[in-house]
């Protein structure tokens, strides 16, 4: 009974492989048996996922037993972590399931396209349960070899293909630098149980021993397969490329695949406390990425291309709150961002038909002592919303620049609000609207530290974190300067030049086709790719 228990999540997953099998049957227009499997698959996804967490909430983590040769196993591991995940990618699966049946019908490749959306979903549910290194790793692999296959749903188009090719080339460094991490691992703590593996690094890092060089290295592998699975700079540029896909793959992204990064990081939280560079490049390429995607975004005129920057920045956040320590809120965010990223893209064809047919109004620029003001706005409402809910930011460094950032974001709906004679109405609603922001803020991450309390470990930010975090924070601050002021500075003839290479990201992606060699792929491609499957 006890094992029925613990391994019933498996259900989710089964149902979705099913619903790719008979897809292969039925791969064509109008594939009724798929459709009518995929809505069963999707509430029971969703079923198992609310049972998860009851169970985890009622009787506590579990790791099932184990199914493998001596210690290559595969198990499951029931926890808070993985019930959050679990239950983010059966409700964004079922959405998206529900969605493809109107997107692509009448498409010849309808079933087909239904059966690989499934079969990645669930490659999906088993990553974010892995009980083992060995578990892990393989599905680690698997979700970006089912992810490449919708990719190419129209292998006709090259500008699809291109990415492909650039995420398959990334994705497999990825994997070779996870399996390599996995085997370090294994041969420094004498056990592929990943909770088991846990324990035993926890213990090590009580002893205030440093970490020997295969830790090290392990961890650094850790955090580049990390960085490479959630578009880093300047491996970001087939995040773009995939608008040439259908839209429920740019969404399904957002399901713990391209944020798997961080889910991979926050799993393996206790190996990776043990060394600080891994933790100082997390901080580094996340910061990085999420100041240039930030500042690339607004110069781009496509709304899908300045959705994919944004989550370029995103996933740069992410990564930087791992490199904090930050755990909790960096799951979060990803569980915040990925619902509405997701939303952003299905209906992004809205959006595109509302631009397309309103006349945007005049962009106010604000001078400068408006942007002061803001600033003093935001930090204010921080400091005053955090002393109500009883929050002491000043004793927790890491807390501390995590409300510097959010007073630097609520820096431009102040500044956005506080207009030249602004009524009282705008002064507030800027108020009510800055208010809830923080208080949303501060609500949820201490729910998601307590939910997550016991799966994850406590936050601790080293002397270099905390300089690395100040750097991080005065560069956001600037961003938003930049953000404010750059339509004034793209009137002058440096900025017009600069708004050019801006919008062309600097010209890393056109490198990075270069080195994969995009330049070579032909226009038509249907005879080099050949058909669907």
């Amino acid at each position: 009974m006890d094992l029925l228990l613990s391994t019933f999540p498996l259900l989710a997953p089964a149902a979705l492989v099913l619903v790719a099998v008979v897809a292969r049957l039925e791969p064509g227009r109008d594939p009724r048996r798929v459709l009518a499997m995929a809505r069963a698959a999707s509430v029971v996804g969703v079923a198992v996922a609310v049972a998860t967490a009851l169970r985890v909430a009622l009787v506590g983590p579990v790791t099932t037993p184990a199914i493998g040769v001596g210690d290559a196993t595969f198990a499951l591991r029931l926890d808070a972590l993985s019930a959050v995940m679990l239950g983010l990618v059966a409700f964004m699966g079922a959405v998206l399931l529900r969605y493809s049946r109107s997107y692509l019908g009448g498409d010849d490749g309808h079933g087909e396209f239904m059966g690989r959306l499934a079969l990645t979903v669930a490659c999906v549910m088993l990553l974010v349960m892995s009980g083992s290194l060995l578990h892990l790793t393989v599905f680690w692999a698997l979700t970006s070899f089912a992810l490449h296959r919708l990719l190419l749903f129209y292998p006709d188009r090259p500008a699809a293909v291109i990415a492909a090719r650039k995420k398959f080339l990334v994705a497999r460094a990825g994997d070779l630098a996870l399996g390599l991490a996995a085997i370090l691992l294994y041969q420094t703590f004498g056990t592929g149980d990943l909770i088991l593996l846990l324990e035993r690094a926890a213990e090590v890092a009580t002893t205030g021993q440093p970490a020997g060089n295969a830790v090290l290295t392990a961890t650094l592998l850790v955090a580049l397969s990390a960085a490479l699975k959630s578009a880093m700079f300047p491996t970001h540029g087939w995040l773009a490329e995939v608008m040439e896909t259908p839209t429920p793959v740019s969404a399904l992204l957002h399901a713990g695949i391209i944020n798997g990064g961080t889910f991979l990081v926050v799993r393996l939280a206790d190996v990776m406390l043990l060394s600080a560079p891994a933790l100082h490049f997390l901080l580094v390429i996340g910061g990085f990425t999420a100041i240039y995607a930030s500042v690339v975004m607004v110069t781009q005129s496509s709304v899908k291309v300045a959705l994919a920057y944004s989550s370029a920045a995103h996933m740069g956040f992410m990564l930087l709150l791992c490199g904090l320590g930050a755990w909790p809120v960096a799951i979060l965010h990803l569980v915040a961002h990925s619902f509405y990223k997701a939303h952003a893209f299905l209906s992004s064809g809205s959006a595109v038909e509302t631009k397309g047919t309103t006349v945007p109004p005049p962009v106010e620029v604000p001078g400068l002592g408006r942007i002061l003001v803001g600033i003093g706005a935001s930090l204010a409402t921080v400091v005053g919303v955090a002393a109500v809910l009883g929050v002491s930011i000043a004793e927790k460094p890491v807390a501390l620049g995590l409300s510097a950032i959010l007073a630097i974001g609520l820096t431009q709906l102040w500044v956005r609000g506080a207009q030249q004679r602004p009524s009282a109405f705008v002064l507030g609603r800027s108020v009510a609207a800055a208010a809830a922001t923080t208080l949303a803020f501060f609500t949820l991450e201490l729910g998601a530290a307590r939910i997550l309390a016991g799966a994850v470990p406590e936050t601790v930010a080293s002397g270099t974190t905390l300089a690395l975090m100040t750097a991080v924070v005065a560069l956001f601050a600037l961003v938003v300067l930049i953000q404010l002021r750059l339509p004034v500075f793209a009137r002058t003839p440096t900025g017009r030049a600069l708004w050019v290479h801006l919008r062309n990201g600097l010209y890393a992606n056109a490198l990075f086709d270069r080195l994969v060699g995009a330049l070579r792929v032909p226009d038509t491609l249907t005879s080099s790719y050949g058909s669907r499957g």
